[in-house]
């Protein structure tokens, strides 16, 4: 039984009068929600789609984990950190990496 003493029968009757349709999709695998900053990865996730009024609405319910999103270094930077460094490519990208793509930071780490 729901809350307030109505079946589930009752309660389906009811939104069906309301419009409202829900259904579950079966088999969700995963989940991925991508942001700049990074993805929200729903490894088991349940997902029900609850159409109304032609608007179709999806609840995820589960434990979610953040995965970084991993920074994208221009070739340019590269080089000139390696440039201004005095040292190689690999070194200066590492060192982009390690400061977030800060070049001024990269190149006072690698001149150090």
């Amino acid at each position: 039984m729901l809350p307030g003493n109505i079946n589930p029968r009752q309660m389906k009757a009811m939104m069906k009068k309301l419009g409202m349709n829900v259904e579950q999709i079966e088999d969700v695998q995963s989940i991925v929600i991508r942001t700049p900053k990074g993805n929200w990865v729903f490894d088991s996730a349940e997902v029900s789609a609850m159409t109304m009024q032609g608007t179709t609405s999806y609840q995820i319910t589960g434990e979610p984990r953040f995965i970084p999103a991993e920074i994208e270094i221009p070739a340019e930077d590269i080089t000139m950190v390696a440039a201004q460094a005095n040292v190689p490519v690999e070194k200066a990208k590492e060192a982009l990496v390690a400061t977030k793509g800060d070049i001024a930071e990269a190149i006072m780490r690698l001149a150090q």
